[in-house]
C-alpha cells in the first residue's frame, strides 16, 4: 500500500489510474484472444 502511495505522490494519479487499470485489464484481454482463436478454429473446422 505505501508503494502504491508514494507510486501516486511521484508520477500523479491519472499515470497511476492508468497502469492499475491496464494490470487489471490485460489478464481479460489474453482472455478474450484465447477464446477468440479458438472459435476461429472451431468454425474453420466446421467449414
Amino acid at each position: 500500500m505505501e508503494a502504491l502511495i508514494e507510486l501516486v505522490g511521484n508520477v500523479g494519479f491519472p499515470i497511476a489510474v492508468s497502469i492499475y487499470l491496464l494490470v487489471r485489464i490485460e489478464s481479460k484481454i489474453e482472455s478474450l484472444t484465447i477464446s477468440i482463436n479458438t472459435l476461429a478454429n472451431v468454425l474453420n473446422k466446421k467449414s
